[in-house]
């Protein structure tokens, strides 16, 4: 279980507000994610997700409450300075370069790891070219970890849609987070697409001890895998717990599936 759920909170959320010109999208989210812990946000279209993701990585600026990462505030960061922190993101639509090799994407997510002065790189003196070999080996054992290695050297533009997705996760990955935020992850995916990702995410988990959030309208999935769900309505938290707690909630019901039965109550069973 590596510990996840234990101990001090990785990620602090509290009671944070986000309105655009008198809309609001967050209104009063509060929510703790702990080390290892897989985290799921769900709810309707519009209801604030991906708002949720925006603030945490300082892409948007809550006008009201805190978010406090091992402890200390994070509001005000440039985006870059929360990746170099230990926030990596992966993004609904793939934002990867289609003309570059797997390789070559992968170790792009390496760039806030490189610290080596430019002089060093420029006359690729002894500490950046050491640096450069640790960075591929690092890219190298993703890619393993990821089965991508037969796509390695292919252009990312012509690789399979489940592929990319991949590639995207690998260079978030790259980034050596302690906190991952999945953005859809199987959105797009067929069915064996979607099973390889979950394994891949609870491979992330039970593996390299990375916490995740993950943001998903795939209830089935997001059912089967997750330690607690938060479900965000009008950019209102109204449910938070284990899986199975949160889909008996009648909020969630009302809010999440309407008035719809059958083969919307199913959607919201885990599967396996």
């Amino acid at each position: 279980m590596n510990g996840r759920g234990q101990g001090s909170p990785l990620l602090e959320v509290k009671d944070i507000r986000l309105s655009f010109k008198g809309v609001k999208a967050i209104d009063g989210v509060s929510f703790e994610v702990y080390p290892g812990e897989l985290f799921a946000i769900i709810g309707p279209n519009g209801a604030g997700k991906t708002s949720i993701f925006n603030c945490l990585n300082q892409v948007y600026r809550p006008q009201e409450g805190d978010i406090l990462w091992k402890g200390q505030s994070i509001m005000g960061l440039k985006p870059n300075r929360t990746a170099e922190l230990g926030i990596a993101r992966t993004f609904q639509n793939i934002a990867l370069y289609p003309h570059m090799t797997v390789v070559e994407n992968i170790l792009t997510g390496r760039h806030i790891r490189m610290d080596t002065g430019w002089l060093s790189n420029a006359l690729w003196l002894g500490r950046a070219r050491r640096a450069e070999v640790e960075h591929r080996l690092r890219v190298e054992e993703i890619i393993d970890f990821l089965e991508i290695e037969q796509w390695r050297k292919h252009p990312v533009g012509l690789l399979p849609y489940g592929v990319q997705k991949r590639v995207e996760l690998g260079r978030a990955l790259a980034m050596d987070p302690e906190l991952l935020l999945l953005d859809e992850p199987v959105a797009g995916m067929n069915l064996e697409e979607t099973e390889d990702m979950a394994r891949f995410i609870l491979d992330i988990q039970d593996e390299l001890g990375i916490a995740m959030i993950l943001v998903e309208h795939d209830m089935g999935l997001v059912m089967d895998i997750a330690d607690r769900v938060m479900v965000v309505d009008f950019g209102r938290r109204i449910a938070i717990g284990p899986p199975a707690e949160v889909q008996r909630n009648p909020d969630v019901i009302k809010a999440y599936l309407g008035e719809e039965t059958g083969a919307a109550s199913d959607r919201a069973q885990p599967v396996g």
